[in-house]
């Protein structure tokens, strides 16, 4: 496909012709609908259109096909809307950047426009609509997808700093869409912890175009690099300016934790929610924070809704359930938290992570009611189960819950059997020592039960570990000995699979086989633990300088990398 202007009549014939070849998912309860709308398709000359009636079967069909558009409705099944689709679509990584998603709606509400404005499809119509609008906007975001394309390719093969050298093509050759490879640019950067030249990049834009995207990638620079109060300032003045942005008050929630102003982080919050409501992934952060501030009516009411809108959903965790029945348990209500872990488990039937979570549930039930001799009994089977979990976890490659791994020893001290609760604590510190909020949830559980002390301390250990195991490794590098300082790390990772051992070992291998010469079972290894780093945190720019350095190696040795 040609790079010429869009308004050039060569390539807007080029371009019909493209969409003649696209691969269409139309989305629509109402089989009428979709039959009506795959009609007006083959009008235009589409023909490979498949057809789902609600949000499963498009999860089952995205698995299995790659489609290059999708058309969704807004309404869907279950009082779902097609807004909550693009959202799991997107966190589950199951369309790729190049898909075309368009929303197709008659609500003209403000919370519909809102949540539309929010997840960022690449376009919707306004029903009725003929078919040549539907063409007419197919095309546009088409070319626009054509144009940024190799930045896309790159992002998906890891090849960030590619990424990077596309956007710059784009910048310099396509006018029309050099805010959009801006964007991408700055982001990147940002994701490889390119800090201050992403800061330059989101000043540049702002030099020619005030836009909130471009204000909000500057205060996250000023974030990552301390500057607080200035990157506060900024997204306070995105909330005022632009209040439909509601990512914005997502970020102004992480600063405000940062400067420790808890509660106003909580408002913050719940006002991008109240305006959002379709979005579980905010009121479960509603959720949390209010549960760190001891708001448990507020934590309830939003943990509440995430299990609701949640229901038949791939964004559906034992977490939230388990989140509910904590926070029901705090309140002294332990009928309302057993009735939560019976549908927990009705729910996730068959799940020994849900059947977990309602043992401990319940442990944690009878003690606050007096009864520790059956809390006790539970807690024992609960840590035969705990085992079992972990073995189906790293067999199925499936993230065990840290959350419920604290809840456990919580009941483990509650019931009289500290030294089991001090091994499942010091595990969880170690593997998640970078999670503020995990290690907040240990805190507090030693100060539930009476224990602050001990809390600290145990923590003040796990911390020294740490250094300590990291050290040798580093050591090792640093005198010239990368098998060593590799085997090192490798032992560290399996005893301590935590985020900075799981990237430190992973490119430790790269680089001893950038120098040594590639080997496919130690390249397993490191593309292993790359993966479960990335499961931690897949924005994390260790990740991604990570994820860089493997492509790059691969790429010397003329191996095709692995998508991640």
């Amino acid at each position: 496909m040609s790079n010429s202007p869009l308004d050039n009549d060569e390539m807007l014939l080029v371009l019909q012709q493209s969409l003649t070849k696209k691969r269409v998912l139309i989305v629509d309860r109402h089989s009428p609908a979709r039959d009506s709308l795959r009609l007006m398709l083959g009008a235009l000359g589409v023909t490979a259109v498949h057809g789902a009636g609600n949000s499963a079967e498009v999860i089952r069909q995205v698995k299995s096909n790659r489609f290059d558009v999708i058309l969704s409705d807004f309404v869907l099944d279950d009082g779902r809307d097609g807004q909550q689709l693009l959202e799991e679509l997107r966190h589950a990584h199951l369309i790729p950047l190049s898909t075309v998603y368009l929303i197709i709606t008659s609500e003209r509400g403000y919370t519909n426009v809102v949540a539309l404005a929010e997840l960022a499809p690449d376009d919707y119509l306004i029903k009725p609509f003929t078919a040549e609008q539907l063409q007419a906007r197919l095309i546009k975001a088409i070319y626009k997808k054509h144009v940024l394309r190799k930045i896309y390719e790159q992002i998906e093969r890891g090849a960030l700093q590619e990424a990077i050298a596309a956007c710059d093509r784009v910048i310099q050759q396509q006018p029309l869409y050099m805010y959009d490879a801006l964007r991408f640019k700055g982001e990147l950067l940002h994701t490889l912890g390119r800090t201050h030249e992403a800061e330059e990049v989101f000043r540049r834009v702002l030099e020619g175009r005030v836009v909130p995207w471009a204000k909000m990638g500057l205060a996250t620079a000023l974030r990552d690099r301390g500057a607080l109060d200035e990157a506060e300032q900024l997204a306070e003045q995105v909330t005022t300016e632009a209040p439909n942005y509601l990512s914005a008050y997502d970020f102004l929630a992480s600063v405000h934790e940062a400067k420790g102003k808890l509660q106003a982080a909580q408002q913050v919050l719940q006002k991008a929610a109240d305006a959002s409501p379709h979005n579980t992934l905010r009121q479960r952060l509603v959720g949390d924070t209010a549960a760190r501030n001891k708001d448990f009516l507020a934590a309830e009411k939003a943990y509440g809704k995430v299990i609701d809108r949640n229901r038949g959903s791939s964004l559906r965790s034992v977490d939230d359930f388990a989140n509910l029945s904590r926070v029901l348990v705090e309140r002294g209500d332990t009928t309302a938290s057993r009735k939560i872990a019976t549908e927990m488990k009705r729910e996730w039937r068959g799940d020994k992570q849900a059947e977990l979570a309602a043992l401990v549930t319940e442990s944690l039930c009878l003690d606050l009611e007096g009864a520790p001799e059956k809390a006790r009994a539970l807690v024992d089977q609960a840590l035969e189960l705990q085992q079992q979990v972990e073995v189906e976890g790293a067999d199925k490659g499936k993230p065990v819950s840290q959350r419920l791994a604290i809840d456990l020893a919580h009941a483990c001290y509650a019931s009289g059997k500290a030294e089991a609760g001090q091994k499942i604590m010091r595990q969880v510190a170690a593997e998640n020592h970078e999670d503020p909020h995990l290690i907040e949830h240990i805190t507090s559980v030693f100060e539930k039960t009476g224990q602050p002390d001990a809390g600290k301390a145990l923590l003040d250990q796990v911390n020294k570990q740490i250094i300590d195991l990291n050290n040798k490794g580093v050591l090792a590098a640093r005198n010239g000995d990368l098998e060593g300082s590799v085997q090192l790390l490798i032992q560290a990772a399996e005893q301590v699979p935590n985020l900075q051992f799981l990237v430190n070992t992973a490119k430790a291998i790269f680089t001893l086989m950038d120098q040594k010469g590639w080997d496919a079972e130690l390249a397993a290894r490191a593309v292993d633990y790359l993966v479960r780093a990335q499961r931690k945190d897949r924005k994390s720019p260790k990740v991604a300088s990570a994820r860089e350095l493997y492509v790059a190696v691969a790429k010397r040795h003329g191996i095709a990398p692995e998508l991640l």
